[in-house]
């Protein structure tokens, strides 16, 4: 039988930002992207914590009392990274009934663990340049697999605020019906502390961090106010 493993950065049990219900969170290292207004840097530069998958399962199922109407969320970094070592984790995960729910850019594409999942939370990065081509490619591959999708945003003002960013968002949460929301993640700029442990500078310091009422905006223009 193969031994799985895989490199971790943390755990945390408890969310209730990741996905429906309480849920148990599974940070995955390394990541494909560098987004410079990334929450999670050492994610990104730091290896991680090799961990079995055994190890990891038992870790899980101790919470899954707890989580029962919940579930786990795979995060990160990105968790198609290490797609191998999820589709197993995934597969043991549903012999404990829990919801599986995995947090990605959507840059990489694996259906088959698409179609493992219960859902996908698909970040879009909209900031510097257009929709990539290949979310449009994932977002297909969840629709024909018929996995839910809830797209996340993270809204920067003076950034990816103004009506071309948010035109283009709302035709690609229009693309497909397997999408099922959309929510706006205000900017903040409270992972700065990391950086400077890191030793890499924060290139979204000159933003301000986004108000209430920079998402109501966004939001009345996406409801089709454009």
């Amino acid at each position: 039988m193969r031994e799985y493993k895989a490199y971790i950065d943390s755990l945390y049990h408890g969310s209730a930002l990741d996905g429906k219900g309480l849920r148990s969170v599974v940070f995955f290292s390394g990541c494909n992207l560098r987004c410079g207004f990334c929450h999670n840097p050492e994610t990104l530069y730091i290896r991680g914590k090799e961990i079995t998958l055994e190890e990891l399962v038992s870790r899980l199922i101790r919470y899954a009392p707890y989580i029962r109407k919940g579930g786990v969320t795979l995060s990160g970094g990105e968790p198609f990274l290490q797609a191998e070592f999820c589709k197993a984790l995934i597969q043991r995960l549903k012999e404990y009934r829990l919801n599986v729910c995995i947090e990605t850019n959507g840059y990489l594409l694996d259906r088959d663990m698409i179609g493992l999942t219960d859902s996908i939370i698909l970040d879009v990065k909209n900031q510097e340049q257009p929709i990539a081509d290949c979310l449009y490619a994932f977002l297909d591959a969840c629709e024909q697999l018929k996995t839910p999708v809830y797209l996340t945003n993270v809204l920067i003002p003076g950034c990816n605020d103004d009506v071309e960013h948010l035109r283009a968002l709302d035709s690609f949460r229009c693309s497909c019906s397997c999408v099922k929301g959309l929510k706006f993640l205000p900017f903040r700029k409270l992972c700065i502390q990391k950086y400077e442990k890191l030793g890499i500078s924060y290139p979204y310091i000159h933003y301000r961090e986004a108000l209430p009422e920079d998402i109501r905006q966004a939001q009345s223009l996406i409801r089709g106010d454009i």
